[in-house]
């Protein structure tokens, strides 16, 4: 199969990014930090989630960064919306796209949202019911597509079935997230060769972490089996409170990197991307998590 010519990025530091930071985070620097990747040419940031700040302490201020953001046409501004409240939290922020999560192993979803994989995709009705209703698009993530931090490895067949569900139930797109970077590139491909039976492949996105250093490997499997979307966080920031070890999400700098260099359009900046990484380590306090602004920064 060809490489795709055109790859959407969504970009998720703002939300999947920070919500695992220790130190509190301005809402200034989050307003920040998305109007930069705005001017940087993403077409997709999830800005944020709507849970409560009891469980995510770090998107408490959610809805105040979706008010002060500068909005450009034809951008996408999401949100994490786990459940019925908290898309009715989403859509009073002006919210025109939110995410839903489930699991494809049974034993990280009872760790992760306390209920099984069955209970997590019921809970989501009243939202796809709200979201049409509301004109809101619904994108849903598989987490655990390639490993599970308590079961180890997980069938394809049964992300097939998951990522299937949430297909039907109407999200139009279904991420597939190697949540503890454990996949490697005939995995991935295999996977994806599984679940596409299920759902299309211009309907799946990647969403792999680092953690074995198999993040950037797994998207170039992806591009070969003809997927064109892919998750990446600014900086590489982010990982999972609930996958001990698991390292961040891969550093979008360093996507943007890669497609470049096979020749692959994203309307993205990288320049402008380095900048906006380097800006948002500043306020954690430490070097930024992408290897292409950390070489570049040594030049």
């Amino acid at each position: 199969m060809s490489l795709p010519s055109h790859v959407r990025l969504v970009e998720v530091g703002p939300r999947d990014g920070l919500q695992n930071e220790a130190q509190p985070i301005s809402v200034a620097d989050k307003v920040r930090l998305v109007d930069a990747l705005t001017a940087a040419g993403l077409s997709y940031i999830e800005v944020g989630s709507f849970v409560s700040p009891k469980w995510v302490p770090q998107m408490a201020g959610s809805a105040e960064v979706f008010a002060q953001i500068q909005r450009k046409p034809g951008v996408t501004y999401a949100a994490l919306a786990p459940n019925l409240r908290g898309f009715e939290d989403a859509v009073a922020a002006g919210v025109k796209e939110v995410a839903v999560f489930a699991a494809a192993s049974e034993a990280f979803s009872q760790r992760n949202i306390n209920c099984s994989i069955s209970e997590s995709l019921a809970r989501f009705v009243p939202i796809m019911e709200a979201a049409k209703q509301h004109g809101v698009s619904v994108r849903g993530y598989v987490s655990c597509v390639l490993g599970c931090p308590y079961e180890g490895d997980v069938a394809p067949e049964q992300v097939a079935l998951v990522a299937r569900e949430l297909y039907a139930m109407g999200c139009y797109e279904v991420s597939l997230g190697d949540t503890i970077g454990t996949g490697t590139a005939g995995a991935t491909r295999k996977l994806i060769e599984v679940v596409s039976a299920e759902v299309p492949r211009d309907k799946l996105a990647g969403h792999y972490h680092d953690t074995y250093g198999q993040a950037m490997a797994n998207i170039y499997a992806s591009l070969l089996e003809g997927v064109s979307v892919f998750d990446s966080s600014i900086a590489g920031l982010g990982g999972c409170p609930y996958a001990k070890g698991a390292s961040g999400n891969v550093a979008t700098e360093d996507v943007i990197y890669l497609l470049n260099g096979l020749g692959i359009d994203s309307g993205i900046d990288l320049e402008a991307l380095i900048v906006a990484g380097q800006q948002i380590s500043t306020v954690l306090g430490r070097a930024s998590g992408s290897r292409v602004a950390r070489a570049r920064s040594a030049q």
